[in-house]
């Protein structure tokens, strides 16, 4: 994340293990890289829970990132993120890369609840998280993304056929 802030997309592959497209250099992504290195920096222990390239198949091809926005909180909630590059959506890859993250959430002991925060406008993320059993609780601002509406589901009841 440091080597992406940095301009350095060549050397930020050659750290993670794969190469890196030009979505990971994008103004959000460059917000998100920061935004979890300073999380990071507050407290190491999260680094498992921080952002991940999604990639794909033997070849390391990479789709985008997907990841958790911290540990399960006190009350065992914990929050998924999760973005598709342009080229590579509508093709199944947000669909598993959730998959991946509710059984991430599903063997951690102290997560309980599943949150998915999605804009009403995004029917896309909307369509992804159909079928999983969240139920919408409510809806919050975000200061970077808007209006959101929260969706919940209970982390050991999760549906991964």
């Amino acid at each position: 994340m440091s080597a992406l802030l940095a301009g350095d997309l060549s050397g930020a592959g050659r750290v993670a293990g794969v190469s890196l497209t030009e979505y990971f250099m994008t103004d959000s992504a460059r917000w998100l890289w920061q935004f979890r290195l300073d999380q990071m920096a507050a407290d190491p222990g999260h680094a498992r829970w921080m952002v991940r390239q999604a990639v794909v198949g033997d070849g390391g091809l990479v789709v985008g990132h997907a990841g958790f926005h911290g540990p399960p909180d006190e009350a065992g909630m914990v929050e998924i993120g999760y973005s598709v590059a342009p080229d590579f959506r509508r093709q199944g890859y947000g669909r598993s890369a959730l998959v991946e993250l509710l059984r991430l959430a599903a063997a951690e002991p102290t997560a309980t609840t599943v949150r998915a925060t999605i804009g009403p406008d995004n029917v896309a993320s909307l369509a992804t998280i159909s079928g999983f059993g969240f139920v919408e609780v409510g809806e919050q601002w975000d200061e970077e993304d808007g209006l959101e509406l929260v969706f919940e589901v209970p982390a050991c009841r999760l549906p991964l056929t």
